[in-house]
């Protein structure tokens, strides 16, 4: 009987214990469900980075998400279907069936690093590799082809060969696309 009282407090513990989860969301609702869940009691993390924005009449820094369309939940199983039904919240990210959990020490490094250096950005690299085939979209070389000889952080290093002579440029990843 002791055993049968114990599981069941075992049980009830497991249910009450708050992990981070990462929510899938609406396009740029990420800052507006932080607010709704905030309201609901539930604790919620969303990483901000700051960018300068210019429109035609003038500039300004905003504070954008980090990660676009996703949202960090500290929940218990209990409150998972409470923040699921929040509007604006289309899923949890699963890993294995399951929602994924975010370890806290994770997410503790995540504000540290935000809190140092607040411009940090998030930037694909995958299916880039030394060698592949890119051109130019934006800048003083637009449109230019070449070849992919080294990738520093967030800069790509690339050989523009079809101007009659070898052209060394380092370039933002953000003004390239991968040819075939």
């Amino acid at each position: 009987m002791e055993t049968l009282t114990a599981a069941l407090k075992a049980t009830a513990l497991a249910g009450t214990e708050k992990k981070w989860l990462v929510l899938y969301t609406r396009a740029r609702w990420e800052k507006k469900i932080q607010d709704k869940l905030s309201e609901q009691g539930i604790e919620c993390y969303c990483p901000l980075k700051v960018v300068n924005h210019q429109w035609a009449d003038r500039k300004k820094n905003v504070e954008l998400p980090l990660f676009s369309c996703y949202l960090f939940v500290r929940v218990s199983r209990s409150q998972q279907e409470k923040a699921l039904q929040t509007l604006g919240v289309l899923s949890y990210i699963h890993y294995m069936g399951r929602p994924a959990v975010v370890r806290d020490s994770i997410i503790e490094n995540l504000k540290w690093q935000l809190s140092i250096c607040k411009d940090a950005e998030i930037i694909s690299l995958s299916g880039l590799s030394i060698g592949d085939r890119i051109k130019i979209k934006n800048g003083a070389m637009e449109s230019k082809s070449g070849k992919v000889i080294q990738i520093q952080g967030k800069y790509v290093l690339m050989v523009i060969d079809n101007i009659d002579c070898a052209l060394v440029t380092k370039v933002h990843i953000r003004d390239i696309d991968k040819q075939n």
